[in-house]
């Protein structure tokens, strides 16, 4: 199964309100902090709403 290692590499200030709550729910604090997901639709769909903020590498 595919797994997402997703990095944060903007800051959240001057975001909007969703995309500060989406970086929140993908389990991302501070600017470097990663985290792993597994490949889903809704893990997709918040990848692609902040895709200018993040660094995402598909590892197997």
């Amino acid at each position: 199964m595919k797994k997402f290692r997703v990095k944060l590499k903007r800051s959240t200030i001057g975001c909007t309100k969703d995309q500060k709550e989406t970086v929140r729910c993908l389990g991302l604090r501070k600017i470097g902090s990663e985290k792993t997901h597994s490949d889903s639709p809704s893990v997709r769909g918040m990848i692609f709403k902040l895709q200018h903020m993040l660094d995402v590498v598909v590892e197997k």
